[in-house]
């Protein structure tokens, strides 16, 4: 089993874009954003050379932590539990990418101090690999099915359990890259062009212990629409309606939709009163990497105020990562500057300290912005949604304030 395709089907899913946006799930992008994210597809449709690699490697040796392909150990604790559970007997090799047309656009885009363009494009092309990783795992459930064969998820080096230093071994074991695209393996494991994956999807004949344990099941995370082969629904699937910007009370007009406060206030934010009448706030923001595949990230806001007769003065506000999540070290940014970029965020001055809280909703940050922290722009648009969060809350217990 093998196939290159070179003209691969790129009609990425607006929910899943929108999702990598960094936009509350039922977000519509409209006016500015929506031209945006219209052009970066346009732009891609047009001028982009997406391509698509797979081939079967039929030796597979399954050991404590390790999983050898034809003759290569890779050393993972989660893929070779994956593979024992599943009993799996093979594996298919799969190498994508969105080419390089596009991080040249991305480039200039960045150079020419267009950071909108800049933004859609990379999350465009981030979009187009999930996109292609998708269709390819429907077209390999296409052709194991009639053989009574079962395809596991998808895994990765630089996923959880998988060195990010095994990239080199699984493109080798893939093929000669000349065949499909223009790809190479950088010494830090990262790919070039950026925007490409490579993954390994376990092949199993045991059908019945992939539909009896769920974490083998890679449905759950496959967005492809009309799939005759499901046998999960798709986990992001149900979401609610679009969202568009509302007033939490009659006088207090909010940039995110009520909908998207009151979920984060009930769900990510704990407020603690002080003696003096303020408070500390500990917001935890869920987000996700720029690379490897939109790898989850936590980090932990935390907001002192000062009493509510003083108008709930800011008086301390640091961020910094979840002291349980590791997510941060995918960040492209991080595989660069290492743990300086967490010292660079930890020093960076925070917006509206000493102000009080009710100007955060007349502070004029970046209106949109990824789920990683490697820019400036970024860090500062997840500041405006903390803060708003915060505001809502308050304002829901003490009553509108104006």
């Amino acid at each position: 089993m093998e196939f290159i395709d070179t003209a691969p089907d790129i009609q990425v899913d607006e929910v899943e874009y929108v999702r990598l946006l960094g936009c509350p799930r039922g977000h519509v992008l409209e006016d500015r954003s929506r031209e945006l994210a219209d052009c970066a597809r346009d732009w891609y449709a047009e001028r982009g050379r997406p391509w698509v690699f797979a081939r079967q490697g039929r030796a597979v040796l399954i050991a404590p932590g390790a999983v050898a392909i034809d003759g290569v150990v890779f050393r993972s604790e989660r893929l070779a539990a994956m593979f024992g559970d599943a009993g799996a007997e093979s594996a298919m090799l799969v190498a994508v990418s969105a080419g390089p047309e596009l991080e040249r656009e991305a480039q200039r885009a960045w150079l020419e101090e267009r950071p909108d363009e800049y933004f859609f494009l990379e999350m465009y092309g981030s979009a187009v690999v999930e996109r292609l990783t998708t269709v390819t795992g429907a077209k390999l459930c296409a052709w194991a099915d009639p053989q009574g064969l079962a395809i596991l998820p998808h895994y990765s080096p630089g996923y959880p359990e998988w060195d990010i230093s095994e990239q080199a071994a699984l493109a080798a074991i893939i093929g000669d890259a000349g065949r499909h695209g223009p790809l190479e393996v950088l010494e830090s494991g990262m790919l070039r062009p950026k925007k490409s994956l490579l993954a390994v999807f376990g092949v199993t004949p045991h059908v019945d212990r992939v539909e009896r344990l769920s974490t083998l099941v890679p449905c759950e995370r496959c967005s492809y629409g009309g799939c005759q082969f499901r046998r999960a629904p798709y986990a992001r699937s149900l979401c609610p309606e679009p969202a568009r910007p509302a007033r939490a009370r009659s006088s207090v007009t909010y940039g995110l939709s009520a909908r998207a406060l009151r979920r984060w206030s009930d769900e990510r934010l704990e407020m603690i009163p002080s003696p003096d009448g303020g408070l500390d706030a500990l917001f935890r923001y869920d987000g996700t990497t720029c690379s490897n595949m939109g790898r989850t990230l936590t980090f932990h806001y935390r907001v002192r105020l000062g009493p509510r007769d003083q108008g709930y003065p800011i008086l301390e506000q640091t961020c910094a990562p979840a002291p349980d999540d590791d997510g941060y070290r995918f960040m492209c940014e991080y595989l660069r500057a290492g743990p300086a970029l967490v010292d660079a965020i930890a020093r960076e001055q925070p917006p509206l300290v000493g102000r009080p809280l009710d100007e955060a909703l007349a502070w004029k940050r970046p209106t949109m912005g990824p789920g990683c922290f490697c820019e400036p722009e970024a860090r500062q648009h997840k500041w405006g949604l903390v803060l708003e969060t915060i505001h809502y809350a308050l304002a829901q217990r003490d009553g509108d304030r104006a």
